[in-house]
Protein backbone atom coordinates (compact mmCIF):
# COMPACT_ATOMS: atom_id res chain seq x y z
CA UNK A 1 0.00 0.00 0.00
CA UNK A 2 0.88 3.58 -0.43
CA UNK A 3 1.10 6.56 1.79
CA UNK A 4 -0.68 8.34 2.48
CA UNK A 5 -4.05 6.48 2.80
CA UNK A 6 -6.36 8.09 0.34
CA UNK A 7 -10.70 7.52 1.00
CA UNK A 8 -12.60 9.74 -1.80
CA UNK A 9 -15.94 10.79 0.16
CA UNK A 10 -18.72 10.31 -1.98
CA UNK A 11 -21.10 12.66 -2.50
CA UNK A 12 -18.59 14.94 -1.37
CA UNK A 13 -19.91 16.89 2.00
CA UNK A 14 -20.19 20.18 2.47
CA UNK A 15 -17.27 21.26 4.61
CA UNK A 16 -19.36 23.08 7.29
CA UNK A 17 -20.77 19.89 7.86
CA UNK A 18 -17.68 18.36 8.34
CA UNK A 19 -16.55 20.94 10.72
CA UNK A 20 -19.99 20.60 13.00
CA UNK A 21 -18.86 17.16 13.07
CA UNK A 22 -15.33 17.50 14.41
CA UNK A 23 -15.51 21.18 16.12
CA UNK A 24 -15.03 19.48 19.34
CA UNK A 25 -12.33 17.24 18.51
CA UNK A 26 -9.03 17.89 20.10
CA UNK A 27 -7.56 21.24 17.89
CA UNK A 28 -10.01 21.12 15.72
CA UNK A 29 -8.81 23.38 13.00
CA UNK A 30 -11.20 24.60 9.76
CA UNK A 31 -9.38 26.44 6.50
CA UNK A 32 -11.99 27.66 4.76
CA UNK A 33 -12.78 29.38 1.67
CA UNK A 34 -15.81 30.36 2.29
CA UNK A 35 -16.02 33.28 -0.19
CA UNK A 36 -14.58 31.69 -3.49
CA UNK A 37 -13.30 33.76 -6.60
CA UNK A 38 -11.21 33.85 -9.80
CA UNK A 39 -7.82 31.53 -8.76
CA UNK A 40 -8.81 31.96 -4.77
CA UNK A 41 -10.89 29.93 -2.30
CA UNK A 42 -10.52 26.82 -4.48
CA UNK A 43 -9.57 24.45 -1.42
CA UNK A 44 -10.95 23.92 2.22
CA UNK A 45 -9.62 21.69 4.79
CA UNK A 46 -10.81 20.61 8.24
CA UNK A 47 -8.73 18.67 10.78
CA UNK A 48 -8.42 17.84 14.35
CA UNK A 49 -6.37 15.28 17.03
CA UNK A 50 -3.36 16.02 16.28
CA UNK A 51 -0.48 13.00 17.00
CA UNK A 52 1.88 16.29 18.41
CA UNK A 53 1.68 19.69 19.23
CA UNK A 54 3.71 23.05 19.55
CA UNK A 55 2.90 26.08 22.18
CA UNK A 56 5.41 28.54 23.15
CA UNK A 57 5.82 32.16 24.25
CA UNK A 58 8.08 35.03 22.56
CA UNK A 59 10.78 34.45 25.35
CA UNK A 60 11.98 31.02 24.26
CA UNK A 61 14.95 30.40 21.52
CA UNK A 62 14.28 30.38 18.20
CA UNK A 63 10.84 29.07 17.82
CA UNK A 64 11.40 28.25 14.17
CA UNK A 65 14.13 26.07 15.36
CA UNK A 66 11.96 23.99 17.46
CA UNK A 67 9.34 23.55 14.72
CA UNK A 68 11.69 22.51 12.08
CA UNK A 69 13.19 19.98 14.95
CA UNK A 70 9.30 18.56 15.40
CA UNK A 71 8.84 18.35 11.34
CA UNK A 72 12.01 17.12 10.66
CA UNK A 73 11.52 13.10 11.16
CA UNK A 74 7.99 13.42 9.05
CA UNK A 75 8.96 14.87 5.55
CA UNK A 76 6.67 13.26 2.93
CA UNK A 77 5.58 14.08 -0.63
CA UNK A 78 2.24 15.06 -1.55
CA UNK A 79 -0.08 13.60 -4.23
CA UNK A 80 -0.10 16.30 -7.09
CA UNK A 81 -3.77 15.24 -7.56
CA UNK A 82 -5.01 16.09 -4.39
CA UNK A 83 -5.79 19.56 -2.77
CA UNK A 84 -2.15 21.00 -1.35
CA UNK A 85 -2.55 20.38 2.60
CA UNK A 86 -2.63 16.62 3.51
CA UNK A 87 -1.26 16.62 6.50
CA UNK A 88 1.53 18.96 8.36
CA UNK A 89 1.92 21.23 11.23
CA UNK A 90 -1.18 23.77 11.31
CA UNK A 91 -2.16 26.68 13.48
CA UNK A 92 -1.54 30.36 14.99
CA UNK A 93 1.25 32.29 14.57
CA UNK A 94 0.67 35.28 17.02
CA UNK A 95 1.72 39.00 16.16
CA UNK A 96 4.21 38.70 19.26
CA UNK A 97 6.27 35.68 17.50
CA UNK A 98 8.27 38.78 15.54
CA UNK A 99 9.73 39.87 18.66
CA UNK A 100 11.29 36.43 18.58
CA UNK A 101 12.74 37.42 15.00
CA UNK A 102 13.72 41.28 15.68
CA UNK A 103 14.75 43.22 19.20
CA UNK A 104 11.35 44.84 20.06
CA UNK A 105 9.77 46.54 22.90
CA UNK A 106 7.08 44.25 25.46
CA UNK A 107 3.51 45.69 25.12
CA UNK A 108 2.71 47.69 28.00
CA UNK A 109 -0.37 45.17 28.83
CA UNK A 110 -0.84 41.34 27.89
CA UNK A 111 -3.81 40.23 29.87
CA UNK A 112 -4.38 37.37 28.24
CA UNK A 113 -1.30 35.81 27.33
CA UNK A 114 -1.98 33.87 23.97
CA UNK A 115 0.69 31.84 22.98
CA UNK A 116 2.92 33.53 20.28
CA UNK A 117 3.22 30.30 18.47
CA UNK A 118 -0.05 26.99 18.50
CA UNK A 119 0.56 24.29 16.40
CA UNK A 120 -0.70 21.27 15.44
CA UNK A 121 0.85 17.93 13.76
CA UNK A 122 -1.97 16.66 11.85
CA UNK A 123 -1.53 13.54 10.31
CA UNK A 124 -5.09 12.94 9.03
CA UNK A 125 -6.69 15.98 6.69
CA UNK A 126 -10.31 16.09 5.37
CA UNK A 127 -9.51 17.73 1.75
CA UNK A 128 -12.04 19.44 -0.36
CA UNK A 129 -12.17 20.76 -3.75
CA UNK A 130 -14.62 23.48 -4.56
CA UNK A 131 -13.91 23.43 -8.29
CA UNK A 132 -14.21 19.58 -8.68
CA UNK A 133 -16.75 19.31 -5.78
CA UNK A 134 -14.64 16.60 -4.29
CA UNK A 135 -13.61 15.53 -0.79
CA UNK A 136 -11.21 13.36 0.40
CA UNK A 137 -9.93 11.87 3.98
CA UNK A 138 -6.01 11.87 3.61
CA UNK A 139 -4.03 9.83 6.17
CA UNK A 140 -0.82 9.86 6.84
CA UNK A 141 0.09 6.96 9.48
CA UNK A 142 2.16 9.16 11.36
CA UNK A 143 4.23 9.32 13.70
CA UNK A 144 5.05 6.01 12.62
CA UNK A 145 7.77 5.54 10.66
CA UNK A 146 8.58 1.89 10.34
CA UNK A 147 6.41 1.38 7.43
CA UNK A 148 4.40 -1.65 8.65
CA UNK A 149 3.12 0.56 11.73
CA UNK A 150 2.73 3.39 9.49
CA UNK A 151 0.17 1.85 7.18
CA UNK A 152 -1.70 0.44 10.13
CA UNK A 153 -1.87 3.45 11.70
CA UNK A 154 -2.93 4.97 8.77
CA UNK A 155 -5.96 2.74 8.72
CA UNK A 156 -6.91 2.78 12.21
CA UNK A 157 -6.68 6.81 11.69
CA UNK A 158 -9.17 7.27 8.69
CA UNK A 159 -11.70 4.35 10.33
CA UNK A 160 -11.66 6.97 13.50
CA UNK A 161 -12.48 9.71 11.42
CA UNK A 162 -14.54 8.13 9.16
CA UNK A 163 -16.66 7.15 12.18
CA UNK A 164 -16.68 10.75 13.52
CA UNK A 165 -18.06 12.23 10.29
CA UNK A 166 -20.71 9.80 10.87
CA UNK A 167 -21.99 10.54 14.06
CA UNK A 168 -25.20 12.41 14.77
CA UNK A 169 -23.76 15.42 16.95
CA UNK A 170 -23.75 19.14 16.06
CA UNK A 171 -21.08 21.30 18.00
CA UNK A 172 -22.33 24.51 16.91
CA UNK A 173 -25.78 23.39 18.74
CA UNK A 174 -23.87 23.12 22.01
CA UNK A 175 -24.11 25.87 24.43
CA UNK A 176 -20.67 27.36 26.02
CA UNK A 177 -21.60 30.05 28.57
CA UNK A 178 -18.72 32.56 30.10
CA UNK A 179 -18.64 30.56 33.76
CA UNK A 180 -17.16 27.56 31.64
CA UNK A 181 -14.19 29.57 30.46
CA UNK A 182 -10.97 28.79 31.81
CA UNK A 183 -9.23 31.26 33.92
CA UNK A 184 -11.93 34.10 33.51
CA UNK A 185 -10.45 37.59 33.19
CA UNK A 186 -12.64 39.88 35.51
CA UNK A 187 -12.97 43.21 34.49
CA UNK A 188 -10.19 44.76 37.11
CA UNK A 189 -7.69 42.99 35.62
CA UNK A 190 -8.13 44.32 32.31
CA UNK A 191 -5.95 47.00 30.76
CA UNK A 192 -8.03 50.38 31.18
CA UNK A 193 -11.26 50.01 28.83
CA UNK A 194 -13.69 52.56 27.74
CA UNK A 195 -17.30 52.03 26.64
CA UNK A 196 -18.24 52.38 22.60
CA UNK A 197 -20.95 54.21 22.63
CA UNK A 198 -22.14 53.66 18.93
CA UNK A 199 -22.25 49.91 19.92
CA UNK A 200 -23.34 49.37 23.46
CA UNK A 201 -22.29 46.15 25.47
CA UNK A 202 -18.27 46.70 23.41
CA UNK A 203 -15.69 48.71 25.27
CA UNK A 204 -12.21 49.14 23.75
CA UNK A 205 -8.66 50.03 24.71
CA UNK A 206 -9.13 53.25 23.62
CA UNK A 207 -11.02 56.24 24.46
CA UNK A 208 -11.97 58.09 21.11
CA UNK A 209 -10.20 61.48 21.78
CA UNK A 210 -6.72 59.31 22.65
CA UNK A 211 -7.18 57.07 19.45
CA UNK A 212 -7.22 60.38 17.74
CA UNK A 213 -4.56 61.62 19.33
CA UNK A 214 -2.17 58.14 18.57
CA UNK A 215 -3.48 58.73 14.90
CA UNK A 216 -1.51 62.50 14.95
CA UNK A 217 1.53 60.73 16.71
CA UNK A 218 1.64 58.33 14.00
CA UNK A 219 1.60 60.87 11.56
CA UNK A 220 4.12 63.23 12.93
CA UNK A 221 6.56 60.13 12.78
CA UNK A 222 5.80 59.51 8.95
CA UNK A 223 6.76 63.54 8.73
CA UNK A 224 9.92 63.22 10.85
CA UNK A 225 11.16 60.89 8.54
CA UNK A 226 10.45 57.59 10.92
CA UNK A 227 8.63 55.13 8.86
CA UNK A 228 6.34 55.66 5.52
CA UNK A 229 3.40 54.38 6.93
CA UNK A 230 2.57 52.76 10.35
CA UNK A 231 -0.41 50.53 11.29
CA UNK A 232 -2.80 51.30 14.15
CA UNK A 233 -5.26 49.29 15.88
CA UNK A 234 -7.41 49.65 18.74
CA UNK A 235 -8.71 46.11 20.52
CA UNK A 236 -12.19 46.02 21.36
CA UNK A 237 -13.77 43.51 24.10
CA UNK A 238 -17.26 41.86 24.39
CA UNK A 239 -18.06 39.65 27.20
CA UNK A 240 -18.33 35.88 25.83
CA UNK A 241 -21.84 35.28 25.87
CA UNK A 242 -22.64 31.45 23.49
CA UNK A 243 -20.22 29.20 21.64
CA UNK A 244 -17.56 30.46 19.80
CA UNK A 245 -18.41 27.38 17.07
CA UNK A 246 -21.80 29.17 16.40
CA UNK A 247 -20.03 32.68 16.37
CA UNK A 248 -17.87 31.29 13.40
CA UNK A 249 -20.83 29.92 11.12
CA UNK A 250 -22.31 33.26 12.34
CA UNK A 251 -19.62 35.31 10.86
CA UNK A 252 -18.60 33.10 7.95
CA UNK A 253 -22.62 33.90 6.98
CA UNK A 254 -22.49 37.40 7.55
CA UNK A 255 -19.30 38.03 6.44
CA UNK A 256 -17.66 35.61 3.98
CA UNK A 257 -13.92 35.86 3.01
CA UNK A 258 -11.25 33.65 0.95
CA UNK A 259 -9.35 32.85 4.07
CA UNK A 260 -11.60 32.30 7.01
CA UNK A 261 -10.90 29.73 9.50
CA UNK A 262 -11.53 28.54 13.57
CA UNK A 263 -8.77 27.26 15.29
CA UNK A 264 -9.71 25.76 19.10
CA UNK A 265 -6.12 26.34 21.19
CA UNK A 266 -7.87 24.62 23.83
CA UNK A 267 -8.48 28.06 26.61
CA UNK A 268 -8.64 30.22 23.37
CA UNK A 269 -10.36 29.92 19.95
CA UNK A 270 -9.77 32.17 16.60
CA UNK A 271 -12.58 33.24 14.58
CA UNK A 272 -11.07 34.65 11.21
CA UNK A 273 -13.07 36.34 8.48
CA UNK A 274 -10.05 36.65 7.08
CA UNK A 275 -10.03 38.29 3.10
CA UNK A 276 -6.17 38.14 2.68
CA UNK A 277 -3.34 35.99 2.52
CA UNK A 278 0.36 36.54 3.99
CA UNK A 279 2.44 34.04 2.06
CA UNK A 280 2.13 31.01 -0.06
CA UNK A 281 4.41 28.27 -0.98
CA UNK A 282 3.84 25.95 -3.84
CA UNK A 283 6.75 23.63 -5.25
CA UNK A 284 8.70 26.52 -4.05
CA UNK A 285 6.68 29.37 -5.89
CA UNK A 286 6.05 32.19 -3.45
CA UNK A 287 3.05 34.48 -3.50
CA UNK A 288 2.02 37.38 -0.96
CA UNK A 289 -0.72 39.25 -1.49
CA UNK A 290 -1.28 42.48 0.67
CA UNK A 291 -4.37 44.27 1.37
CA UNK A 292 -3.83 48.84 1.62
CA UNK A 293 -6.81 50.96 0.73
CA UNK A 294 -10.34 50.26 2.17
CA UNK A 295 -13.95 51.70 1.18
CA UNK A 296 -17.57 51.03 3.25
CA UNK A 297 -19.96 49.25 0.76
CA UNK A 298 -22.41 51.01 -0.04
CA UNK A 299 -26.54 49.61 -0.44
CA UNK A 300 -26.81 51.57 -3.31
CA UNK A 301 -25.49 49.94 -6.12
CA UNK A 302 -24.70 53.81 -7.55
CA UNK A 303 -22.93 54.81 -4.32
CA UNK A 304 -21.09 52.01 -4.09
CA UNK A 305 -19.73 52.20 -7.66
CA UNK A 306 -18.68 55.62 -6.45
CA UNK A 307 -17.06 54.66 -3.52
CA UNK A 308 -14.93 51.72 -5.26
CA UNK A 309 -13.97 54.50 -7.95
CA UNK A 310 -13.25 56.70 -5.40
CA UNK A 311 -10.49 54.09 -4.12
CA UNK A 312 -9.22 53.29 -7.17
CA UNK A 313 -8.42 57.00 -8.07
CA UNK A 314 -7.17 57.69 -4.18
CA UNK A 315 -3.68 58.34 -4.22
CA UNK A 316 -3.43 58.37 -0.30
CA UNK A 317 -4.43 54.43 -0.49
CA UNK A 318 -2.81 53.77 -3.82
CA UNK A 319 0.91 54.89 -1.80
CA UNK A 320 0.16 52.93 0.94
CA UNK A 321 -0.43 50.02 -1.26
CA UNK A 322 2.63 50.68 -3.35
CA UNK A 323 4.96 51.42 0.16
CA UNK A 324 3.74 47.59 1.30
CA UNK A 325 4.23 46.03 -1.73
CA UNK A 326 7.89 47.65 -1.84
CA UNK A 327 8.37 46.32 1.58
CA UNK A 328 6.80 42.47 0.63
CA UNK A 329 9.08 42.82 -2.64
CA UNK A 330 12.02 43.42 -0.27
CA UNK A 331 11.19 40.60 2.50
CA UNK A 332 10.73 38.08 0.07
CA UNK A 333 13.86 39.12 -1.73
CA UNK A 334 16.05 37.66 1.18
CA UNK A 335 15.22 33.86 0.57
CA UNK A 336 14.13 34.26 -3.13
CA UNK A 337 16.11 34.27 -6.03
CA UNK A 338 16.47 37.85 -6.68
CA UNK A 339 15.73 37.86 -10.34
CA UNK A 340 12.28 36.15 -9.46
CA UNK A 341 10.72 38.35 -7.38
CA UNK A 342 7.95 40.41 -9.30
CA UNK A 343 5.46 42.36 -8.43
CA UNK A 344 1.88 40.40 -10.82
CA UNK A 345 -1.13 42.52 -9.61
CA UNK A 346 -1.03 45.98 -8.17
CA UNK A 347 -3.79 48.28 -6.74
CA UNK A 348 -6.51 45.76 -7.80
CA UNK A 349 -10.25 45.93 -6.92
CA UNK A 350 -12.14 43.44 -4.49
CA UNK A 351 -15.48 43.60 -3.03
CA UNK A 352 -15.84 41.86 0.32
CA UNK A 353 -19.29 42.07 2.27
CA UNK A 354 -18.70 45.43 4.05
CA UNK A 355 -15.64 46.48 2.63
CA UNK A 356 -13.41 46.70 -0.71
CA UNK A 357 -10.10 47.07 -0.61
CA UNK A 358 -7.51 47.24 -3.09
CA UNK A 359 -5.11 44.48 -3.13
CA UNK A 360 -2.04 44.04 -4.52
CA UNK A 361 0.51 40.73 -5.32
CA UNK A 362 4.12 40.23 -4.85
CA UNK A 363 5.22 36.43 -6.55
CA UNK A 364 8.96 34.69 -6.37
CA UNK A 365 10.76 31.49 -6.20
CA UNK A 366 12.77 30.08 -3.18
CA UNK A 367 16.56 30.23 -3.83
CA UNK A 368 18.30 26.94 -3.13
CA UNK A 369 19.23 26.14 0.35
CA UNK A 370 16.09 28.28 1.57
CA UNK A 371 12.96 26.54 3.33
CA UNK A 372 9.69 28.15 3.67
CA UNK A 373 10.67 28.42 7.41
CA UNK A 374 12.82 30.73 6.54
CA UNK A 375 10.22 32.80 4.47
CA UNK A 376 8.57 33.10 7.46
CA UNK A 377 11.63 34.66 9.36
CA UNK A 378 12.43 36.97 6.92
CA UNK A 379 8.52 38.44 6.04
CA UNK A 380 6.44 37.92 9.35
CA UNK A 381 5.14 39.97 10.09
CA UNK A 382 3.12 41.06 7.24
CA UNK A 383 4.03 44.46 6.24
CA UNK A 384 0.48 45.27 5.35
CA UNK A 385 -0.41 45.10 9.10
CA UNK A 386 3.00 46.61 10.55
CA UNK A 387 3.65 49.61 8.03
CA UNK A 388 7.09 50.21 6.82
CA UNK A 389 9.81 50.24 7.28
CA UNK A 390 8.79 47.21 9.52
CA UNK A 391 11.05 47.44 12.60
CA UNK A 392 10.13 50.86 13.48
CA UNK A 393 6.94 50.64 12.09
CA UNK A 394 6.58 47.96 15.10
CA UNK A 395 8.65 49.71 17.55
CA UNK A 396 6.14 52.63 17.27
CA UNK A 397 2.83 50.46 17.28
CA UNK A 398 4.16 49.05 20.67
CA UNK A 399 4.55 52.85 22.11
CA UNK A 400 1.15 53.83 20.67
CA UNK A 401 -1.22 50.83 21.42
CA UNK A 402 -1.99 49.83 24.96
CA UNK A 403 -2.15 45.96 24.62
CA UNK A 404 -0.76 43.52 23.15
CA UNK A 405 -2.03 42.11 19.73
CA UNK A 406 -2.11 38.56 20.18
CA UNK A 407 -3.52 36.60 17.60
CA UNK A 408 -4.56 39.70 15.47
CA UNK A 409 -2.35 40.93 12.41
CA UNK A 410 -0.20 37.03 13.02
CA UNK A 411 -1.15 34.13 10.91
CA UNK A 412 -3.44 31.14 10.48
CA UNK A 413 -2.42 28.46 8.27
CA UNK A 414 -0.49 25.34 7.85
CA UNK A 415 3.21 23.97 6.88
CA UNK A 416 2.89 20.57 5.05
CA UNK A 417 5.07 17.84 5.53
CA UNK A 418 5.92 18.29 1.85
CA UNK A 419 7.06 21.79 2.37
CA UNK A 420 4.29 23.80 0.66
CA UNK A 421 2.79 26.51 2.99
CA UNK A 422 -0.02 28.67 3.22
CA UNK A 423 -0.87 31.62 5.64
CA UNK A 424 -3.50 33.72 6.01
CA UNK A 425 -3.47 37.48 7.87
CA UNK A 426 -5.21 37.78 10.69
CA UNK A 427 -7.34 40.68 10.27
CA UNK A 428 -11.46 41.08 10.52
CA UNK A 429 -10.82 38.36 13.70
CA UNK A 430 -12.27 37.52 17.00
CA UNK A 431 -10.34 35.85 19.52
CA UNK A 432 -11.96 34.05 22.14
CA UNK A 433 -11.54 32.95 25.50
CA UNK A 434 -10.92 33.66 29.14
CA UNK A 435 -14.61 34.80 29.38
CA UNK A 436 -14.46 37.55 26.87
CA UNK A 437 -14.43 38.21 22.97
CA UNK A 438 -11.41 40.61 21.46
CA UNK A 439 -11.93 42.35 18.12
CA UNK A 440 -9.02 44.45 17.23
CA UNK A 441 -9.69 46.63 14.08
CA UNK A 442 -7.27 49.25 12.49
CA UNK A 443 -5.59 50.56 9.54
CA UNK A 444 -2.19 52.04 8.18
CA UNK A 445 -1.52 55.40 9.02
CA UNK A 446 0.67 57.81 6.48
CA UNK A 447 1.46 61.39 5.90
CA UNK A 448 -2.01 62.78 4.41
CA UNK A 449 -4.13 60.52 7.21
CA UNK A 450 -6.61 62.29 8.50
CA UNK A 451 -7.43 60.94 11.91
CA UNK A 452 -11.07 60.96 11.96
CA UNK A 453 -11.13 59.35 9.09
CA UNK A 454 -9.22 57.08 10.27
CA UNK A 455 -10.95 56.41 13.02
CA UNK A 456 -14.40 56.07 11.48
CA UNK A 457 -12.48 53.23 9.00
CA UNK A 458 -12.02 51.34 12.11
CA UNK A 459 -15.39 50.84 12.61
CA UNK A 460 -16.10 50.06 8.87
CA UNK A 461 -13.87 47.09 9.47
CA UNK A 462 -15.67 46.12 12.44
CA UNK A 463 -19.03 45.84 11.26
CA UNK A 464 -19.35 42.02 9.98
CA UNK A 465 -17.64 41.01 13.45
CA UNK A 466 -20.09 43.13 15.39
CA UNK A 467 -22.77 41.34 13.53
CA UNK A 468 -22.23 38.27 14.23
CA UNK A 469 -21.90 39.13 17.51
CA UNK A 470 -24.86 40.21 18.16
CA UNK A 471 -26.43 36.67 16.59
Amino acid sequence: MSLPLVEELIPAPDPVTVFRKLAKRRRCLFLDSALRHSSLGRYSFVTADPFDELTLVVDVADPLEQLAARLEPYHTDSLPELPPFQGGAAGLLGYELGRSFERLPSPRFDEFGTPALSLGLYDVVVAFDHQAERAWLVSQGLPALDARLRERRARERLHLFRAWLTEANDAAAEVCTPPLAARPITVESLAPQFPVDRFPGLSSNFSEAAYLEAVQRAVEYVHAGDVFQVNLTQRLLHPASDNPIALYLRLRERNPATFAGYYDLGEFQIVSASPERFVQVRERQVETRPIKGTRQRMARPEADLFAADDLQQSEKDRAENVMIVDLMRNDLSRVCRPDSVRVTQLCKLEAYQYVQHLVSAVEGTLADGRQPLDLIRAAFPGGSITGAPKVRAMEIIAELEPTARGPYCGSLGYLGFDGSLDLSILIRTITAGRGWWQLPVGGGIVAQSDPRSEYEETWHKATGLVRALRG
